[in-house]
Order: structure tokens, then sequence, then C-alpha cells
């Protein structure tokens, strides 16, 4: 009886909400950014940008769609313009990388941002920064790593299948109808001729010159030898990447907070705020909403199985600033 009184009050509400007689916020996380304070009382404020997870430019899945990463931190960067109060970034960096394109998006769009605003940018090395998370990192103006952060992994992968045997196996003969020798080329249908990965390997090749001179002009105290001679793809510890040059302090979260209010001048009680969408926050501090290596071992990327099914899932190869091992 009790039960069947529960289920008549559910259903009775629920008509209600449909209605629009009344409004549950069932559903956080949705809505427009807004300004959430983590510390400080200041008049001053440093935000705190999040960037975690795979660096992809899909929006991100689940019971209600979200705007893709590239997306959001272009919408925090366009409010953080308009914010006078704001005298400088933090970028909290969590990611083993992604594609190539989303790394590149993210670095472009702090740079625009850095010009415009022309405010100090630190990038704060969490867990991981590795390829593309490192790329990004090379838009702040310095960069200070966690004692048990991995970041380099500096180069280009590129990922696809072979699914040919799997499919003879099961009786399945796909056949492709191309315009040219080279359309299908990297399908997961037919195996990879040498023909086919030596120009695979040219446009690898020019990615990653790419990011050598992205590299090359976020750490000016490295020459072009010493940079090539790092990128061979390996990974480094904190300690290991700064003694090579490739960060600038080993450290905190609240130490490159503290870069900033020193680069900018800024009293000790500066706020430190970020954006989030619905809702106040609740106790948020400097470490919230950090996204979590979903199996808990030191060195493997913080990202879902679903991300990286994601990013080879598109029908053919993709070219990945990341670390996978």
């Amino acid at each position: 009886m009790r039960k069947a009184y529960v289920v008549s009050w559910m259903v009775w509400a629920y008509a209600l909400m449909v209605s629009g007689c009344i409004y549950l916020p069932l559903i956080p996380g949705t809505g427009n950014l807004q300004e959430v304070n983590l510390e400080g009382e200041g008049e001053a404020k440093i935000l705190l940008v999040d960037i975690s997870g795979m660096l992809d430019t899909k929006k991100e899945s689940g019971f209600i769609e979200h705007p893709s990463l590239p997306a959001r931190i272009k919408e925090e960067l366009e409010l953080a313009k308009k914010d006078e109060q704001i005298q400088g970034v933090v970028l909290r960096i969590n990611t083993p990388g992604g594609t190539v394109t989303a790394s590149d998006i993210l670095y472009h769009e702090i740079l625009e941002f850095k010009k415009e605003k022309k405010i100090p940018v630190v990038a704060a090395m969490m867990d991981m920064a590795t390829s593309g998370g490192y790329y990004v990192a090379m838009a702040s103006d310095y960069i200070v790593a966690h004692p048990s952060t991995i970041t380099g992994s500096i180069g280009v992968i590129m990922l696809t299948a072979n699914a040919q045997g799997l499919l003879e196996k099961i009786g399945v003969q796909p056949t492709a109808i191309v315009s040219g020798p080279k359309k299908a080329m990297g399908s997961p249908f037919q195996p990879l001729k040498d023909d086919e990965r030596e120009i695979f390997q040219n446009v690898i090749d020019t990615l990653y010159q790419r990011f050598l001179v992205v590299v090359e002009a976020g750490r000016p105290n490295l020459s072009k030898a010493p940079i090539r001679a790092l990128a061979d793809g390996r990974i480094y510890t904190a300690d290991m990447a700064k003694g090579k040059g490739l960060i600038d302090q080993v450290g905190y979260l609240d130490e490159a907070i503290d870069w900033v209010k020193q680069k900018a001048n800024l009293a000790e009680d500066a706020q430190v705020i970020t954006y989030r969408r619905g809702g106040n926050g609740g106790h948020a501090n400097i470490y919230s909403s950090m996204t979590v290596p979903t199996i808990g071992a030191v060195g493997l990327p913080p990202v879902d199985s679903g991300s990286l099914i994601r990013a080879v899932s598109g029908g053919g190869p993709q070219f990945m600033y990341m670390w996978i091992p």
C-alpha cells in the first residue's frame, strides 16, 4: 500500500514538473557559466581553468550533452576578457593529451587570450601533462609541475586498427568502391601497404615538426638540438623535466597561484575563482572538479575508456598528440 502511494506521488510530481507548474533542478551542471569563489576575499581575481581528461573536439556525452573541451575553454576565456578584476590565470592541466587539432585549438585560444588581456598565465601540471597536455602548457608564461607529475611524451601517434582477420573469421567481407587507389588507405578492413605507411609517416613527421616549433616558442631557453633530443616520445618525471628545462618549477598548485600573485603584483588575499555551469559550487576549493584517472595507477592516462574509443572509432586513422602506453 505504501509503495503504491509513493509511486502515485512521484507520478503526480512529475506531471506538475512537465506541465511547468513547478521547477526542480534535476540536472546539475547545465545552463550558463557562473563564477564560483574558491578562496580569497580581495578585489583582484585569479581565474582557475581546468583542462582535464582527453583533449578532443567532440561534445562530452552522457545523460546530457556538454560543450566540447575547446568550446568550454573558449567560453571561459571570453568571460574572463570582460572581467577587469581578473588579473591572472592558472591552467590546471591533468591530461595525457588528445587529438592534434584539439590540442592546437586550446594552445591557440590561450595565446590569443594572452595577447588581448595581457595578464600572466601559469600552467600547473597535476597527475599528468603529456603530449597534447604539454603542447597546451607551451601557451603559458611559466610552468609548475606537481612533484609526482608525469610529463613529456613529445610526439605524434596515429591510431588505426586492422579488423580484416576478425571479419574473415565471421564471414564478413567489406568492399570499398573508391575514386583512386589511395582513397581507402588506413581502412580497418584492409592491411596497410608500405607506400601507404610512408604517406602516413610524412603526415606524422609534419605534425611532429609543428610540435617542435611550439615547444621552441614556449621554451626559449632551449635550442632546436636539445628539444629534438628530448622529443623522442619518452616521458619525464617532474624533477627530470625541470633538469632538462622542460618546466620552470617543481611545486604545488598553491605555488602556481602564488607565482601569479607575485607576477601581477596582487595582494595575498586575491580571490581565486573558476566558472561552473549551474549551482553555487558547494564547498569548492582549488582542487575541486578535477578529472581523476579511472584506473588508479601511476602513469595511466586520466581518461575513461569511452573517450579513447571515440578517438579511434571515427572510421579512419586518428592523429594524436597523446601518450598511450
